[in-house]
């Protein structure tokens, strides 16, 4: 058998903590989801990864086929990857629309986002049906300004929405904004209302239960070591193999390992914080505790409150991954706790004598499209793998799954674009030289940013090394508002009109 993938060993250290959600999914449970893998077992499709997309994946398999016999494999426990550490927000695709129409062009890019819309109701509806209780609320994304510098970012996506008949974003004045969000830090920003929050490790153990009672078989603690080709696809791990007609790599950050997936990725940490609970202090900024909220950096910073009245900071443009390679500093407290500390007492002043009581990090695969891609590899088509989620990927995943069923089950009519359904070509340098700019342009960004945060312009070289960043969590204009979709109609009023208007 031709040897097609091997994976370094992926090993979590157990005296590392783990993200406050899991702390609380896991004791509340009696009984493990998955035992380890011994021995030698017979699948239909054999899903690597026991996170969102892999689970999504298993469900609709068993949907389309319920005689399927799927296995999962999860080098740690389903959820214990981004899936489990994340920040919980149910998104859409619409703060991705021009890349979306760049890919797919605008009519399916609309499809698409009206989809990845319903996704965010189908979430909540299996969260119902399966009496999952993982928080999930329905509050909506805020997307903000908290500096001059960031105000009408999201120009770009609202014209070009506009412009394909669509208006999924609410405008608000900067009053309005400051409200909702709890702090007048917020000067600016839109509304979707269709986003939610969710306990995330509490829907990915929830999601790993109706799998195991719908039949697909469960190993956790297994790691494989190598993917094996021939008449069959082999996966083995230290103890045991899993024999296959098809293979779904559904690993996020860690497909990096793959040289086919890697050139489409860049690794990068995302560090989050959790204070005590401060129920009253909470209620007193008005803050709308069903919502999410983020700015408009490209060092992203992204918020929202738990069910026991905590603040939930993350932010992104941490360490960053050489090769592709997701070390155990990825699985550790955060490194920059006391930074992301700091730009959560900036957003809520109010709140500067809150202690945090836990920390933890997290890998994010952003592609180079800022959009995920669901794809088989060109060396083995038996192998296919979902990435790239570029953040935003508790929502999409459940377009994922829907993905890689379609490909898994060799369904000629699955519907989805191309652009979404290879891996894409990428222009970054190869090592070591990608590594080195990675550190200089992250570098730039922390400073441009730092500056604007001060209301200082930033040097024009500076701007220049930050623009070359190929990662974002939304996609963002180059701050120059046109006010008019496609150059013609009546203009529309920018967020600095409107601050403009009541100065």
């Amino acid at each position: 058998m031709q040897l097609v993938v091997r994976f370094p060993n992926r090993r979590r250290v157990p005296s590392e903590p783990r993200s406050l959600w899991l702390q609380q999914t896991l004791a509340g449970e009696s009984c493990a989801r998955g035992r380890p893998l011994h021995g030698q077992v017979e699948a239909d499709v054999c899903i690597v990864g026991g996170g969102f997309t892999g689970l999504w994946t298993a469900l609709d398999l068993k949907r389309r086929e319920p005689s399927a016999r799927v296995v999962i494999v999860e080098a740690d426990i389903c959820g214990g990857g981004a899936s489990g550490r994340n920040g919980g927000f149910v998104m859409t695709w619409w703060s991705k629309f021009p890349s979306l129409s760049k890919l797919c062009g605008p009519e399916v890019a609309l499809q698409l986002a009206e989809r990845a819309a319903a996704a965010v109701d189908a979430i909540g509806s299996f969260c119902d049906e399966h009496d999952i209780d993982a928080g999930f609320r329905q509050g909506g994304w805020l997307w903000t300004a908290t500096s001059r510098a960031q105000v009408d970012a999201w120009d770009e996506t609202l014209d070009a929405l506009a412009a394909a008949g669509a208006t999924p974003f609410a405008e608000m004045t900067s009053a309005e904004i400051a409200e909702r969000a709890g702090s007048p830090v917020h000067l600016a920003g839109v509304y979707d209302p269709k986003a939610a929050i969710v306990q995330p490790a509490a829907l990915a153990r929830g999601m790993a239960r109706v799998a195991a009672d719908q039949g697909v078989e469960i190993y956790e603690h297994s790691a494989v070591s190598e993917i094996r080709e021939g008449v069959r696809m082999t996966v083995r791990t230290r103890d045991g193999t899993v024999t296959a007609g098809r293979v779904v790599l559904a690993l996020n950050a860690w497909a990096a390992a793959l040289p086919e997936v890697r050139r489409a990725l860049v690794v990068v940490a995302s560090d989050i914080v959790v204070t005590e609970p401060v129920p009253e202090r909470l209620a007193a900024t008005g803050w709308a505790p069903d919502l999410a909220v983020s700015d408009s950096r490209r060092l992203v910073n992204y918020y929202r409150q738990s069910a026991d009245d905590r603040v939930v900071f993350g932010k992104g443009g941490g360490t960053l991954a050489m090769r592709g390679r997701v070390g155990p500093e990825f699985d550790r407290e955060s490194s920059r706790a006391d930074e992301v500390r700091a730009h959560l007492t900036r957003s809520y002043p109010s709140l500067w004598d809150v202690a945090t009581t836990a920390s933890w990090r997290g890998p994010i695969d952003y592609s180079v499209t800022g959009l995920p891609f669901f794809a088989r590899l060109e060396a083995s088509p038996g192998i296919l793998v979902g990435a790239g989620f570029s953040g935003n990927g508790v929502g999409p995943s459940y377009l994922a799954g829907q993905v890689l069923a379609s490909l898994a089950l060799d369904d000629p009519d699955h519907g989805w674009p191309a652009g979404l359904t290879r891996i894409p070509r990428s222009r970054l340098p190869p090592e070591p030289l990608r590594y080195g700019g990675g550190l200089l342009v992250r570098a730039a960004v922390a400073r441009k940013e730092d500056a604007e945060d001060l209301g200082h312009a930033p040097s024009l070289l500076l701007r220049a090394v930050a623009q070359l960043d190929p990662t974002g969590f939304v996609d963002r204009g180059n701050g120059i508002a046109t006010g008019q979709p496609n150059g013609s109609g009546p203009a529309r009023q920018t967020s600095s009109d409107r601050m403009s208007a009541h100065r």
